[in-house]
């Protein structure tokens, strides 16, 4: 018995190790280093609460940060959720060659983020994007898009529904998990598609649309790469969010001790917001029993 056992752990040795050294390590030491003025030249200097009141009340970009990426949550999340059930419904009906429209619509969710960026960069031009030059044909002088910074972030939301396939296929698989007889007994009473669609097809789906929503959230507090390689935070940190602002003062500023602090309000609000969500799904998501 104890040979197996160390068998056992012998195999998940190696994942134990990189999970301590890569993971659990690091998160402990953070919760210190919030504690500290830390600028990695130098060794860490406690300074108690300083970095929280810092952020709390001195920091106007803190709040600037905050509200960008509260912005784009209530805009990015419901749009996201509404474009993948549209999507999943159309391509859940049975006509010829659907396959193909379904992998049409999910390969750019798989494209690396760094080529979507670089896309968007270019369709979003406002001389020579192909947004704008459509909008020319219509006698329409379009928006300077990244370079507005009311457009910016409009921008950043429309773009966020270029990977919107991934979720369809979860919401695919949602609706096909959907019993018929349910459908059935709704057309014996009387109902047309779009009773069957409020009383059947959405309640159905409600976990499914709790598990997006819940990863959507998560997801726009992490939104990171798009904006550092298209607008940087700016113009006039209109798409300064709160990774990014992060990110600047860890490894632009070295203020690690400051970044530790931020990305435990990070943890903080996540945690609160998700915590939110699992005590607000009691009273619209049907699990079937």
């Amino acid at each position: 018995m104890l040979k197996k056992q160390i068998v056992g752990y012998a195999f998940i040795g190696p994942w134990i190790a990189g999970f301590l050294i890569f993971t659990a390590i690091p998160f402990l030491t953070s919760v210190y280093l919030s504690f500290t003025r830390y600028t990695i030249l130098t060794p860490p200097v406690w300074v108690g609460a300083a970095n929280y009141r810092a952020l709390l009340r001195e920091d106007p970009l803190f709040w600037k940060s905050l509200g960008v990426t509260f912005q784009f949550a209530a805009a990015a999340v419901p749009l996201g959720i509404l474009a993948g059930i549209g999507l999943a419904l159309l391509l859940n009906q049975n006509v010829g060659g659907i396959s193909v429209y379904r992998t049409i619509f999910y390969l750019p969710s798989i494209v690396p983020a760094v080529a979507t960026s670089v896309l968007f960069l270019w369709i979003l031009n406002p001389q020579i994007g192909l947004i704008n030059r459509l909008l020319l044909h219509f006698g329409v002088v379009g928006p300077a898009w990244l370079q507005d910074p009311i457009w910016a972030p409009r921008s950043l939301v429309g773009m966020s529904l270029w990977g919107v396939g991934g979720s369809m296929i979860i919401y695919l698989a949602g609706l096909k998990d959907i019993p018929a007889h349910l459908y059935e007994a709704a057309v014996i009473d009387g109902a047309n598609a779009w009773q069957r669609l409020r009383h059947v097809t959405l309640p159905m789906l409600t976990p499914v649309i709790f598990f997006n929503l819940v990863m959507g959230v998560i997801g726009t507090f992490q939104y990171f790469t798009e904006v550092y390689i298209m607008t940087q935070g700016g113009p006039e940190d209109s798409t300064l969010f709160y990774a990014l602002y992060l990110f600047n003062r860890a490894w632009r500023y070295l203020d690690m001790g400051y970044a530790s602090a931020m990305a435990w309000i990070l943890f903080a609000i996540v945690m609160a917001l998700t915590g939110f969500l699992f005590q607000t799904q009691r009273r619209w998501v049907h699990y079937g029993d």
